[in-house]
């Protein structure tokens, strides 16, 4: 499948704190991110909460742009587009929030909220709101209570909201930033369902964040793992699922009941343990993270004095499964 979303490098640096803070005390919340989002197709990525998923997003869609970096659009780069042109653009990439209540105004009623893009576009009256009728069957609500304000629909009714809004510009990229997580777990079901159903309907490609490895992996066609700015591991989901790779992406799996990472995990551990009894050379101090070196090696079993002065690549550890270790690509693991 052709790629509608190419990301190269992405970057996204923010200034440390202090009157004196400079280029060392910089903020690398995305740091040379690199991917591909074939069209059609739902990219899964996962990591733990302040790992850069939501600002990578932001940036993707130049809501914050990036410090570095490209990103292509449908063989368009975004940084080469003016302000306008952009604006043209991002009609065709959308955002759907976390938080459906911070998402919508509490004193403009829904359909008015819907309406927003629609007057943007120039759309006569008579046609917006037959559009909006149109949406909000599209997602799941009674176009009879259009006219409700947010606090009269329940969190899930919010987030069709919030997504019917979405596809008022009628998109062909939707991010979805953890689109369920403040949702109960019965209707997280509904909302999941519902986006897939939409992206049947509608041919949407999607980008779906989150924490949640069991959920992304039951959306997904592809799988990356991020970790302090960084993509560590990113396969096909069958793959990924079936052969993780990346300590960090064993250490994720094993917190989650009735996948096989917690035993995968151990076994690195008690590899480490026989390191430790002496059984092999080279293991240095991990109290902290090395400055140029594997970002992961304070926390990883398998971290030694080869990983405190290198700084792994994605590379590709067959069937184009990519990890970024230097003990896999190198045949330790």
């Amino acid at each position: 499948m052709a790629g509608l979303i190419e990301i190269t490098d992405l970057q996204k640096h923010f200034p440390g704190r202090g009157l004196f803070a400079g280029e060392k005390r910089k903020v690398k919340a995305v740091d040379g991110v690199s991917f591909t989002i074939a069209k059609k197709s739902i990219f899964g990525l996962v990591g733990e909460s302040g790992c850069g998923k939501t600002t990578l997003s932001r940036a993707l869609l130049y809501l914050d742009p990036p410090t570095a970096g490209s990103i292509g659009f449908d063989s368009i780069r975004l940084g080469d587009l003016g302000a306008g042109e952009l604006r043209n653009l991002r009609r065709r990439m959308q955002i759907v929030f976390q938080d459906p209540n911070s998402a919508l105004d509490p004193k403009m009623r829904i359909d008015r909220s819907i309406a927003e893009g629609l007057i943007n576009k120039g759309m006569a009256a008579d046609k917006r709101e037959k559009r909006i009728i149109e949406l909000l069957e599209l997602v799941g609500i009674s176009p009879a209570h259009r006219s409700r304000y947010p606090h009269e629909f329940s969190g899930g009714q919010k987030q069709r909201i919030v997504i019917a809004r979405a596809l008022s510009m009628e998109p062909e990229f939707l991010v979805l930033d953890e689109p369920v997580s403040n949702l109960d777990v019965s209707i997280q079901a509904q909302i999941i369902n519902l986006l897939l159903d939409l992206k049947e309907e509608l041919s949407l490609t999607y980008l779906f964040i989150s924490h949640d490895l069991n959920l992304v992996a039951y959306l997904s066609d592809t799988i990356a793992v991020m970790y302090q700015g960084r993509v560590v591991e990113q396969a096909s989901t069958e793959e990924l699922m079936s052969r993780p790779l990346h300590p960090y992406t064993l250490k994720l799996f094993s917190s989650i009941p009735g996948l096989k990472g917690e035993s995968l995990l151990h076994d690195h551990l008690l590899h480490n343990q026989d390191i430790e009894d002496g059984k092999s050379s080279g293991l240095v101090n991990i109290s902290r993270a090395p400055v140029g070196g594997c970002p992961y090696f304070s926390q990883c079993p398998k971290g030694d004095s080869q990983c405190t002065g290198n700084d792994p690549a994605l590379s590709d550890s067959g069937k184009g499964h990519l990890t970024a270790c230097l003990k896999i690509n190198t045949g330790v693991c």
